[in-house]
């Protein structure tokens, strides 16, 4: 009898050790809830549901990741509550539901600024971690920018900074390539192409010239050019932010993961950015064999870095 109460007492006694698995609920559930007046989809997972919460906005945009994303989750779900969301128009939101207003900047960080509110209330937290990759790098900049209270942190993975520059550079960049490659089919479709792009063929070259020179894989020009009829609007809006003039200061830690290969948004163009950049905390991660999609090619680091974040904060 009293061993049974000693082995209670030390049981409840490791229950209250912050940290301890002991007590712990884990969460793992996908459902759709309320944002920006329509039904939007999302995917919650964690090995316990009183960690920090971190947010994942895919890019595209129009992405959704939530079917993969646990290659690059896996090891944030031990130590955060991770959120993976099909934003408006992308994966199974589209699904449920169409968009009932035009796709917009404004509209799209509205939802995201919803999103991190509704977390916030479910999950009783002050503040959240908010990560992106792409178009959603550029989502967690224009958020950390307005709302920089509601961030522990803003993760931007290969973000588009100033996207109009990027596309510049890596024109000018392919071009040189065709050029001294003799390539006269590259040279002729390169040729044809304006920056903003003004249509889905145009940036259908763009990209296909693009991987090769990067070496990541293709899509097709029907893919490409059905994407642009939703999407290119916004794309063309947002690319014409510039965070240097935009954001020269933000007011949360902000740390920035860009692959060295990158040429698709320019990693000499955020790198740039990081160095006017007046921040809480800020830092640069490079990635050296990665070119835009360094969640996929380096998951194991990208995840390292976050949770050492974590853990220098704790």
């Amino acid at each position: 009898m009293i061993r049974s109460k000693i082995q209670f007492w030390c049981l409840l006694w490791l229950c209250s050790i912050p940290g301890s698995s002991f007590g712990s609920k884990a969460i793992n559930l996908q459902e759709a809830i309320a944002i920006g007046g329509i039904k939007q989809w999302i995917s919650v997972q964690g090995t316990d549901e009183k960690n920090p919460v971190l947010l994942f906005l895919h890019g595209g945009p129009g992405n959704s990741v939530m079917g993969y994303a646990d290659k690059f989750t896996h090891e944030l779900q031990k130590h955060f509550v991770v959120v993976e969301w099909d934003q408006r128009e992308s994966g199974k939101t589209a699904k449920l539901n169409a968009s009932d207003k035009a796709l917009t900047v404004s509209l799209m960080e509205s939802d995201a600024i919803e999103m991190i509110n509704y977390l916030r209330s479910r999950f009783s937290q002050h503040k959240i971690y908010l990560i992106g990759h792409s178009w959603g790098g550029f989502l967690v900049l224009s958020v950390a920018t307005s709302h920089p209270e509601l961030l522990e942190a803003a993760l931007a993975v290969s973000p588009m900074v100033n996207q109009l520059e990027s596309e510049r550079i890596s024109l000018e960049w392919m071009m040189g390539k065709a050029k001294s490659a003799g390539n006269a089919e590259a040279l002729k479709e390169l040729s044809g192409i304006h920056i903003p792009f003004q249509n889905g063929e145009e940036l259908y070259y763009h990209r296909k010239w693009l991987a090769r020179g990067m070496g990541t894989g293709t899509v097709t020009k029907t893919f490409v050019e059905t994407w642009a009829r939703k999407w290119l609007p916004l794309y063309n809006e947002a690319s014409r932010v510039n965070f240097s003039l935009k954001a020269p200061e933000i007011k949360c830690p902000v740390y920035f993961f860009v692959g060295r290969r990158d040429y698709q948004t320019a990693f000499a163009v955020t790198e740039g950015y990081f160095h006017i950049l007046k921040a809480e905390k800020k830092d640069l991660f490079w990635f050296t064999n990665s070119a835009h999609n360094l969640n996929l090619t380096e998951p194991e680091r990208m995840q390292e870095i976050i949770i050492s974040l974590l853990r220098s904060k704790n």
